[in-house]
């Protein structure tokens, strides 16, 4: 028995330490199924989704699946410690270690008392080994406490940092394509003379975005649960957006920005892909058009009115469903498992942006300038 508790005791330790050092200290994708930090988010994920989804609706339902984000984050380094502190003091109670107690008797319960006084460094001194062994691994195991409380201190300013980058160009993406933001709605505040040039530096910036995206949420999976301030506003909806944007440009539009579309297709689709294989998400079937042929022909008909070059309808119709099949069905997979809405392709009705409104109404005496010509109402 005590031989077993020692083993156990090594064991969990080690794989504690591995799941930890794999989730904070590694820069890159961990390639294995089986891992404590993804069992965990995969079973209490879909348990927190599901409970949230009986239990409210609407706003209050987005609201409190933006809990579990910050929320779990904080429980796995409450498990990450415990396992640490029973570990050590399993090994403490097995390996016979002698200590000096004023509690008179010692049970499993001292050495676990010891083992968290000294992962914590707490130094009280009421329970101390009097043993080689015993004092040797006190101080080990003071050192790992230090050491994982200076892990975590670090580890979260990382992911307010990599979350804050994520957001600002998701707010930005309001004026620019609506709330939520639909490619139609992207490509008609671009319609103008200046539009081309405009639209090759917002490709180009989120081509740069998607890699950042790709990169941090690869390296942290958590910072994929935090939700963006904005209910109608995500990385998911604002990737699908730019995903579908750059889709139609490059294969419906006659245009100098043509080769930035594409690159920035290729990472972002690059991004949606490997999200979608973090998470376990398969590809699903979609069970509906996004884009049926009377949205294409309204916003080819509106793009060749607004003196744009639209190449042939049906050449036009044939390429963009190839490029769709290349992301949608993970873009659906990622959107069930989130339960984050896919925007559509454009816009039902004209709604305000989300920087025309607040919580005492909507403000209607500021507009953007549309240079378009088309009024502020209008969409395809």
């Amino acid at each position: 028995m005590p031989i077993l508790s020692v083993v156990v005791g090594v064991a969990l330790v080690l794989v504690v330490l591995g799941d930890a050092f794999e989730t904070i200290v590694l820069p890159r994708r961990v390639t294995r199924q089986v891992s404590l930090a993804r069992i965990y988010y995969r079973f209490t994920w879909l348990s927190w989704a599901r409970m949230v989804r009986w239990l409210f609706a609407g706003k209050r339902q987005a609201t409190y699946l933006s809990f579990y984000g910050p929320l779990s984050l904080i429980v796995l380094l409450m498990l990450w410690a415990t396992g640490l502190i029973t570990g050590f003091g399993l090994v403490h109670w097995g390996s016979g270690s002698i200590i000096k107690s004023p509690f008179g008797t010692v049970s499993f319960g001292t050495y676990l008392y010891l083992s968290g006084t000294t992962f914590f460094t707490l130094g009280i001194g009421d329970v101390v080994p009097i043993t080689t062994f015993g004092r040797g691994l006190v101080a080990f195991e003071a050192g790992m406490g230090f050491g994982f409380l200076a892990l975590v201190i670090g580890y979260l300013p990382v992911l307010n940092q990599s979350f804050s980058r994520r957001e600002v160009n998701i707010s930005l993406l309001d004026a620019r394509a609506g709330s939520p933001p639909t490619a139609g709605e992207l490509l008609r505040r671009h319609s103008h003379d200046r539009g081309t040039e405009e639209l090759r530096q917002l490709f180009h910036e989120w081509e740069r975005w998607s890699a950042d995206l790709l990169e941090s949420h690869l390296s942290y999976p958590v910072l994929a649960y935090f939700r963006s301030q904005h209910d109608n506003l995500s990385w998911l909806e604002a990737l699908t957006a730019i995903l579908d944007a750059s889709a139609f440009i490059t294969v419906a539009l006659e245009d100098p920005c043509e080769r930035q579309a594409q690159l920035t297709f290729a990472i972002t689709r690059h991004a949606i892909v490997d999200l979608a294989q973090i998470f376990n998400c398969r590809p699903l079937k979609v069970k509906y058009d996004r884009l049926p042929s009377d949205k294409l022909e309204a916003v080819l008909s509106a793009l060749a009115e607004a003196g744009m070059k639209v190449r042939e309808r049906r050449t036009v119709e044939q390429k963009l469903s190839e490029l769709r099949r290349m992301y949608e069905p993970y873009a659906f997979s990622l959107s069930q498992h989130m339960h984050i809405p896919i925007p559509p392709w454009v816009a039902e009705s004209r709604r305000a942006d989300d920087w025309q409104t607040s919580a005492w109404g909507r403000s209607t005496g500021f507009q953007i300038d549309d240079p378009s010509g088309k009024g502020s109402d209008e969409h395809f």
